[in-house]
């Protein structure tokens, strides 16, 4: 499969990423790798092998997931309480998106 320079630049924009020329090309054929790798795996028989619904193995006792709890909301003041800059009652972070 190749992917083309518009399809990386299109991806780029999603993630929000200013790529050079190079690192369009650079990133383009390092998708195609990624993708020949995925092609690979389709191909791969699975037939004999049984669908599973948990990653985790019943058996192995380390692995079982806790019950859930309900317990009361942290609230405000404890949440924000090791915020490095809090303000009005939330997080004050870094502008992050300039477009």
């Amino acid at each position: 499969m190749k992917i083309t320079e518009k399809e990386v630049r299109y991806i780029a924009d999603l993630a929000n990423l200013a790529l050079t020329d190079a690192e369009v090309k650079k990133f383009g054929a390092d998708l195609d790798e990624i993708l020949e790798h995925i092609e690979k795996l389709n191909e791969a028989d699975t037939g004999g092998v049984e669908p599973m619904t948990q990653v985790l193995y019943e058996a192995d006792e380390t692995a079982t997931l806790r019950a859930d709890v309900v317990v009361p909301p942290l609230g405000n003041p404890a949440a924000l309480a090791n915020a490095p800059q809090p303000g009005a009652g939330y997080f004050k972070v870094p502008k992050v998106i300039e477009r």
